[in-house]
């Protein structure tokens, strides 16, 4: 195939997916302002500044791009994540720097908590998704930290309900400051960031707890 025709493809593939990126971060913004429910097709072209019958080039409907959504932002939140962490740090201060991460996401993208809570009843199959995405690529971090012994009170079985504790704790947590479900006034990011390192540092890298859970073995005899 001559090099002009080749360019003409990739050009004409570029500008493609640029436009299909365009509608998404034209989603992304009708839906984290006004919710499912209100965002319709003409709003996101319109926000997209694009020609409302172009959208059925790049999604079948509505529900479709509603269904491409979350997994669209997820991939960027684990990508910011992975950017912001230090290789060296290591245990609770790695830990630390993942929820501080979080939250530098939560507030350069501020509709993200809504697009999350919501995708739940608008597009279940993109929370599932979501979720399940989220979990994994937590779940093997632990598993390394685990690897390097850092994680010494918790089976390998246990780190998998840990991950949903932890994604718990910083979930509620951002919404806490985000939305100020009660008087924030002298807990910064770095403040709330310590909370959470010390109730890490005392049960999940904890080396004490894990002495005791070792003592506790040996006196029921290793039952």
């Amino acid at each position: 195939m001559p090099n002009s025709l080749i360019q003409v493809k990739r050009s004409r593939g570029d500008k493609q997916e640029h436009t299909r990126r365009a509608l998404l971060e034209a989603a992304l913004s009708v839906v984290g302002e006004e919710g499912y429910a209100l965002a319709t097709v003409s709003k996101m072209t319109a926000r997209a500044n694009i020609a409302n019958g172009t959208f059925y080039n790049y999604f079948k409907n509505q529900q479709d791009i509603f269904d491409q959504l979350l997994p669209f932002l997820g991939e960027r939140l684990m990508a910011h994540i992975r950017a912001k962490l230090d290789p060296q740090l290591t245990g609770a201060a790695r830990e630390r720097a993942r929820f501080i991460a979080y939250f530098d996401f939560c507030r350069r993208n501020p509709g993200f908590l809504r697009i999350l809570n919501e995708a739940e009843i608008f597009a279940p199959a993109a929370y599932h998704r979501h979720v399940v995405a989220m979990y994994e690529g937590y779940l093997k971090s632990l598993e390394r930290s685990s690897e390097r012994d850092e994680i010494r009170s918790y089976s390998r079985e246990e780190l998998g309900p840990m991950v949903f504790m932890l994604m718990g704790i910083r979930s509620y947590m951002t919404m806490l400051f985000q939305y100020k479900y009660i008087d924030r006034s002298s807990l910064s990011v770095d403040a709330l960031a310590d909370i959470y390192e010390k109730f890490v540092s005392s049960g999940l890298f904890s080396v004490a707890a894990s002495e005791r859970s070792s003592n506790a073995l040996t006196k029921s005899g290793g039952q």
